[in-house]
């Protein structure tokens, strides 16, 4: 288990990592989208390759964070039941929540968007807007963002069977809010 823990803890600071730099996607999105304001007003002019990369910039940044969001117990929950059981059986829940729902759903978006991705490499396929960016970096951030999600739930489980094992603690980044 201590080797598995070891994989658990690189895949953590993996997503942190991309977490580190995504945070510096956000800040490009902020000052693209305010100079896109700026000229639009002061120059009447607008470019669809500017609006475009501020999506793109946040699509990154959505995506790729999601394992991160993960890690940090940050992702939507609906706790009115679960909060009322035990930790154990909450751990549980998370462990066949994970198997049963996420990985099936991270695998199957890998298998299905990556043949789009490289079918939007192949052709070079830019958008149908006038001056539009090329298609494939914004379908790659898709299977990449979901391999990162599809890992930190791999850890996510490895940490949570470690704990009912007693071979690690409470994984849960609010574990001292729990009955």
């Amino acid at each position: 288990m201590r080797h598995l823990l070891k994989v658990c803890a690189a895949i953590d600071a993996l997503n942190a990592g991309v977490n580190s730099f995504a945070r510096w996607l956000v800040l490009a999105a902020i000052l693209l989208s305010a100079g896109n304001a700026v000229v639009r007003k002061l120059f009447n002019y607008s470019s669809n390759s500017l609006l475009e990369g501020q999506w793109y910039l946040f699509s990154a940044v959505f995506l790729l964070c999601a394992g991160y969001t993960l890690l940090k117990g940050e992702h939507v929950r609906i706790d009115i039941v679960a909060s009322h059981l035990s930790r154990r059986t909450q751990v549980w829940i998370d462990i066949l929540g994970t198997i049963l729902f996420l990985m099936p759903f991270t695998v199957a978006t890998i298998w299905l968007s990556w043949p789009q991705v490289v079918s939007k490499v192949m052709s070079g396929e830019v958008s149908s807007s006038a001056g539009g960016l090329p298609l494939w970096p914004a379908w790659a951030l898709i299977p990449v963002g979901f391999s990162l999600l599809g890992l930190q739930g791999v850890s996510e489980v490895i940490k949570r069977i470690a704990f009912l094992t007693g071979a690690g603690p409470d994984p849960s980044p609010a574990a001292g809010s729990h009955n």
